[in-house]
């Protein structure tokens, strides 16, 4: 669906600098199915990206689009529904474009390069070849806790499944001209009603159905973190909160304040791809969490910065790992 000239809230942002709305938002794309995302164009960002978003205002439909190269002609944001007027005052923040701390990590890695180290000095590169890519922060935990829920201990495939299912069945419509199929994640009070034979068809299992409840029960006071702002590492008395819920562990923890807080530093160790892939860039062979964290170190505040450049340097890694199964747990 081509977009309408206006739109409820429309603003045009001067990113000051290159800006690459693909790579901006690709974090938070599960799968081309996603009903909560549209993308026109390719993941570089060619056309126009749709989202839609639960807001604390409520619902909103918001649509970002890069004009000219590296998005020289700005950044053209444009919102409808009730939570259009949040989604355009948070809309920076979506972008990454409220992030101060990349001179500081600029000033540590010519540091760290001076002194020899040749990681530093590929990181740099990178920089200079990616000087668009940003770190995001939609500021809206419910979403990034339910995802990162449904990704625990399974694979993309199924954890992108029972996301589309549950979305569609119990989302409510986005709200404005939004392309067809586009939905606004569930209330918290939506989630805590889902049927348990409902979970059981998206192929949920009841230790993550039962964490996305809990997670449901205590959303406000998840949301209310939010005001800890962009932190380089979690605060461990945020930590503490989220990880006095069963079923939130490290992995989950960081997979949420990287998204919902803009994390520049928490790392998702646990994760079953990363540390091989991180280790293998720094050292060429495999290694695990500890070694992926001692190896990331030196760059302590500016981590996951680290882990995004190094993500997409375009670098495969061998995996030689066992692969892991795809499940259906519908039919038992």
């Amino acid at each position: 669906m081509t977009a309408p000239a206006t739109g409820d809230r429309a603003e045009l942002i001067d990113p000051e600098g290159p800006f690459e709305l693909g790579a901006v938002l690709f974090p938070l794309r599960r799968g081309t199915g996603d009903p909560t995302q549209h993308w026109e164009g390719q993941r570089g960002g060619a056309g126009p990206v749709w989202r839609g978003q639960l807001t604390p205002d409520g619902p909103a439909t918001i649509r970002m689009h890069a004009l000219g190269p590296s998005a020289s002609g700005g950044i053209d944001v444009r919102a409808w529904g009730p939570g259009a007027d949040w989604s355009l005052t948070h809309a920076r923040e979506l972008l990454g474009l409220d992030d101060d701390g990349w001179p500081a990590f600029d000033a540590l890695l010519a540091g760290h390069a001076a002194d020899g180290d040749p990681a530093a000095a590929a990181l740099q590169r990178l920089r200079r070849r990616r000087p668009g890519l940003r770190l995001l922060r939609t500021g809206l935990v419910l979403e990034s806790a339910v995802a990162a829920v449904l990704e625990q201990k399974v694979t993309g495939v199924e954890a992108r499944r029972s996301w589309r299912q549950l979305i569609r069945a119990h989302g409510a419509e986005a709200p404005g001209p939004a392309p067809d199929g586009m939905r606004i994640l569930p209330t918290a009070e939506a989630w805590r009603r889902i049927p348990d034979h409902e979970w059981h068809r998206a192929g949920t299992t009841p230790a993550r159905r039962d964490t996305i409840r809990r997670v449901a029960a205590v959303a406000p006071a998840l949301q209310r973190t939010i005001a800890v702002g962009r932190h380089a590492g979690a605060d461990e008395r945020l930590a503490a909160g989220f990880r006095s819920i069963p079923g939130l562990g490290g992995w989950t923890l960081a997979e949420i304040m990287q998204r919902a807080h803009g994390d520049p530093d928490t790392v998702s160790a646990g994760d079953y791809h990363l540390a091989h892939g991180v280790t293998h860039w720094f050292t060429g062979k495999r290694g695990d969490d500890a070694e992926m964290m001692r190896l990331l170190e030196p760059y302590s505040g500016h981590r996951q910065r680290v882990v995004r450049y190094i993500e997409g340097s375009g670098v495969e890694t061998p995996r030689y790992g066992a692969r892991m199964t795809i499940e259906d747990h519908r039919d038992r």
